[in-house]
């Protein structure tokens, strides 16, 4: 910075940087391109991992319902039996 304001460029030293810096920039555009494509892609993978992760969190969650269903009506069941049980011992008594 110091230095441009000792040095002031002259009117054809700056179209020149700015030659310069426009051919830089239209060279890195492949580049630039390939890596936006492949930042793009690794967001699209995130996002179908993301989604898969939450169906199978679903599907364990309605699972362990399930589950936890039928185990109250084995219990439901085994005390019905119990009771059944129960009732049949005192009517033999």
């Amino acid at each position: 910075m110091e230095n441009q304001k000792e040095n002031p460029m002259t009117e054809e030293e700056l179209l020149e940087r700015k030659k310069e810096m426009l051919e830089f920039y239209q060279e890195s555009m492949p580049y630039l391109k390939a890596q936006f494509e492949y930042e793009e892609m690794l967001f699209k993978l995130d996002e179908v991992r993301f989604k898969r992760t939450g169906l199978q969190i679903q599907f364990a969650m309605m699972m362990q319902q399930q589950n936890e269903h039928s185990e109250m009506e084995d219990e439901n069941d085994s005390e019905e039996t119990v009771q059944a049980d129960t009732s049949r011992k005192l009517k033999k008594q």
